[in-house]
């Protein structure tokens, strides 16, 4: 993994602006769950050109709320170069929709939990 893959100058204003206009479902998640998790979660991480939604180093782990804008072909397109991206730098993904974190939380939560103590082995 490159040194400084999660340093992007260029991008860090950009994630400072995303933490302060977290969607409601990003808010949803990040107050009631990823905060206090016991292992250390971070909010619009910059990660080589891309600003991911929550980022857990020590996991290697990223978690997406995908909005509808995710779910037309350029952000489909977009998503999977990303996840490759990711991928290739020995960073898993896992995505939720906007409605899973609406409707289905504790499942959503117990999921991360699940991913997180797998990746820690």
């Amino acid at each position: 993994m490159p040194k400084n893959f999660d340093s992007n100058p260029r991008l860090g204003e950009k994630s400072k602006d995303l933490r302060r206009n977290m969607t409601p479902e990003e808010k949803h998640l990040w107050y009631d769950y990823l905060k206090t998790y016991p292992i250390q979660f971070n909010r619009q991480r910059v990660i080589g050109d891309y600003i991911v939604d929550f980022y857990c180093r020590k996991a290697n782990l990223v978690v997406e709320i995908d909005g509808a804008q995710h779910y037309v072909p350029d952000g489909i397109s977009y998503d999977k170069e990303r996840t490759c991206y990711f991928n290739g730098v020995g960073i898993d993904v896992i995505r939720f929709t906007n409605k899973d974190i609406n409707d289905n939380f504790i499942n959503v939560c117990a999921h991360i939990d699940m991913t997180v103590k797998r990746r820690l082995g």
